[in-house]
């Protein structure tokens, strides 16, 4: 029986994807920064363990206690949303801190493992916001399109190892905290880009597009690890499918 590590998975895709793995009989080691042992259906082949991206302690002890795993998900993330203007450097390096270096991190982290063994997947999971630009998005889409750049050159330096790292790249996905953590996470837009930020969220209560669910990035996560000829990176979402075929070819 294979076994993933999936960090992240407190709510919305993490959640979704721990569940999906389990349903199809693999190990799962889902990490959360608080451990919630009502987050997840109990099973027998489920493991939740406390890990914090950000703190090198915190990753040491969860990758040691998660033992062997086929597999890891770079999930964890938050959500934000502010001009550059408004925003101190401390946010900003914060906002890096987790979703760009703490992904380096874990995976610098599973690396040697997989080496060793000539095996193993590394599954990124950035956003189709960087696909296209956005009001208010540009430090959460820098974080995330650091990701993108970073998990390219990683798969061609693992590739001789028998490691592949890819990218699945979810849309809008109202149904999980994205809007909620970007709120909470905001410190006081100025007043001068306040008409913009209400245009945004009234955009996101109002529309009727097409949109992203939890399921849909579980599936692409699945396909991503569980198929070597699956692309480097995978929509996932009638919105993300939608933005990834109108962009600029070799544009990520």
């Amino acid at each position: 029986m294979k076994t993933i590590l999936i960090t992240g998975c407190s709510s919305g895709f993490g959640q979704e994807i721990a569940s999906h793995f389990l349903a199809r009989g693999w190990k799962v080691v889902a990490t959360m920064r608080v451990p919630d042992e009502d987050a997840l259906p109990r099973s027998e082949h489920l493991r939740i363990l406390p890990l914090d991206v950000t703190n090198a302690a915190s990753i040491r002890a969860a990758v040691e206690q998660a033992g062997p795993i086929d597999a890891l998900v770079n999930n964890a993330g938050i959500g934000f949303l502010n001009s550059l203007e408004g925003t101190p450097l401390e946010k900003i390096r914060e906002i890096f801190e987790t979703n760009t270096f703490g992904t380096m991190a874990v995976t610098q982290a599973v690396i040697p493992q997989f080496r060793e063994r000539r095996a193993g997947v590394i599954v990124n999971v950035t956003s189709t916001v960087t696909l296209r630009p956005l009001l208010l998005l540009s430090i959460y889409t820098a974080s995330k399109a650091a990701v993108n750049a970073f998990t390219r050159s990683l798969a061609l330096e693992l590739q001789p190892f028998g490691i592949r790292a890819t990218l699945v790249l979810p849309g809008y996905a109202p149904g999980t905290r994205f809007g909620e953590n970007a709120r909470a996470q905001m410190l006081g837009i100025p007043d001068e880009y306040a008409g913009m930020a209400q245009k945004i969220f009234t955009a996101w209560e109002e529309s009727t597009d097409p949109v992203t669910h939890a399921t849909d990035v579980a599936e692409a996560v699945w396909t991503s690890v569980t198929d070597p000829g699956a692309p480097a990176f995978l929509p996932a979402g009638a919105d993300a499918i939608a933005w990834a075929a109108a962009r600029t070819p070799g544009q990520l």
